[in-house]
């Protein structure tokens, strides 16, 4: 499948998009638009995005199609072996703090065209796994940061699925360096008015990137693209694709609190190229963009991303100890706070991504799968470390996953990740997840065992806010768990 975009004029935030098809060999075929993407488990119906949809047979006559429901089509292709589908799809998404773009969304304008392809690239059903190519419509200025092969303004995609997991950012003004750790070309790009300084940046994001590879064993991908874009406004996101993360992140005046924002969720997506793009629940095996595809394991997907995504940039020296505790801290404080006395199991959490998740939700309903989710794991972590004297670790259990399921291509259940976890435990975890994860019981007493347990001093109100008190830095717990 071949695909154009461009946009005539970028001003009014429209895109263009042209996809040829070729060897139609039936009387009718289905075109398909993606009804949510991954990363965000919600239906976001990128149709309602379409302003104009219209079908040319090679002649540049209309051929006859019809819709089918929101997001499908059925054109009647009797006698014709090729046609085009042009569609103009609205690439601006205006925010309360003026903000007209997500890491998730697409935007143009006379500077910019970011596309993320699941928003606005349809698909024939049946022909998902054909390889796809797509011709950006920008001048000779733009450089273009996308995590797949370019050649020239073409991008390249061994198939549909690569394609909608590879966003591309292009402008006159992005800059870009490169790194490499264990053997793997990493690149760093930032659109926005913000000086990196690349010295910093590039030692810091090989420490991680080092870390990581080195616990998980190997990479899965062959290189990977940092794509940020700095805003002049409060904004923090970040989404995960097979070898690239696009993160939006600001104000650009913020100074270090933006540095270490841009430290936190580079960490956390890059583990997501192991912990989602490889290791990704059944449900999961292949993506359905048609509709939800339920998981019980959302706490595994996004809460042990949580939690690893920083215990790496402890462990690599990127964080001190301090910085480490009160980037952890907050994300305790945001559990019990917010979610301490909702009667939601993580389970059920990760079933209700797809009904509420992303939503304000009525009172102590809902937890979130990457606050508790992060809790939890710091919960496994310690029971672990505590049973097997520091030999092994939730690194082991996630090395494990990636060994049976992620490279292997492979979907997990949440019975495949408790018997992992069993196995590098020594022993029977059903407490754990009675209580943690397919329960809800309060789990303060177990948090504030497990910091001191690590040398930290903690308390909970009757409101449930985290006190932290006194840390024994000489802790034999604490420096086998962070290094």
């Amino acid at each position: 499948m071949r695909y154009k975009i461009y946009a005539e004029n970028p001003q009014n935030h429209f895109l263009t998009v042209e996809l040829a098809v070729e060897n139609i060999t039936s009387d009718r075929i289905k075109i398909q638009l993606p009804a949510w993407r991954p990363g965000r488990y919600e239906l976001q119906n990128f149709a309602k995005n379409i302003q104009k949809f219209e079908i040319f047979d090679e002649q540049q006559n209309p051929v006859e199609f019809h819709k089918v429901n929101k997001d499908r089509w059925k054109v009647y292709t009797k006698n014709i072996s090729k046609l085009t589908i042009r569609l103009r799809y609205y690439a601006y998404i205006q925010h309360p703090n003026g903000v007209f773009a997500n890491a998730g969304s697409s935007y143009v304008d006379e500077n910019t065209m970011y596309v993320n392809f699941v928003n606005c690239l349809p698909y024939v059903s049946g022909r998902m796994h054909e390889p796809c190519t797509v011709e950006l419509g920008v001048t000779d200025e733009y450089k273009i940061a996308c995590g797949m092969p370019i050649e020239g303004k073409t991008l390249l995609a061994q198939d549909y699925y690569q394609l909608v997991d590879s966003p591309v950012l292009a402008s006159p003004y992005l800059q870009c360096q490169t790194y490499k750790a264990a053997g793997i070309q990493f690149y760093v790009w930032f659109l926005g008015n913000y000086q990196p300084n690349w010295e910093k940046i590039l030692s810091d994001f090989t420490r991680f990137s080092e870390k990581q590879i080195d616990i998980m064993g190997d990479f899965p991908e062959k290189d990977y693209h940092f794509i940020n874009w700095i805003l002049p406004v409060a904004f923090y996101h970040g989404v995960e694709h097979r070898n690239s993360t696009m993160i939006v992140l600001g104000p650009d005046t913020e100074g270090d609190g933006l540095y270490t924002d841009l430290l936190g969720v580079s960490s956390h997506e890059l583990y997501h190229a192991w912990n989602i793009c490889k290791i990704r629940p059944v449900e999961m095996m292949p993506y359905d963009f048609t509709k939800e595809n339920y998981f019980p394991t959302g706490f595994v997907a996004e809460g042990v991303t949580t939690y690893l995504g920083d215990v790496f940039l402890k462990q690599s020296g990127v964080f001190s100890l301090d910085a480490y505790l009160n980037e952890f801290t907050t994300t305790i404080r945001r559990h019990f706070e917010q979610d301490g006395r909702s009667p939601m199991s993580l389970v059920e959490a990760s079933m209700d991504l797809w009904l509420d998740g992303y939503v304000a939700s009525i009172p102590n309903r809902r937890v979130s799968i990457y606050n508790k989710g992060a809790v939890v794991a710091l919960l496994l972590d310690g029971l672990i470390r505590e049973a097997t004297q520091h030999q092994k670790s939730i690194h082991d259990v996630m090395r494990l996953m990636w060994e049976k399921f992620g490279d292997s291509g492979l979907g997990y259940s949440l019975f495949d990740y408790k018997q992992l976890a069993e196995q590098v435990f020594g022993g029977s975890l059903d407490t754990y997840f009675a209580e943690c994860i397919t329960g809800n019981i309060p789990l303060q007493e177990q948090v504030q065992a497990r910091l001191a347990w690590y040398g930290i001093e903690a308390s909970f109100d009757e409101n449930l806010r985290l006190t932290v008190g006194q840390v024994d830095n000489d802790n034999e717990n604490l420096r086998n768990w962070l290094g």
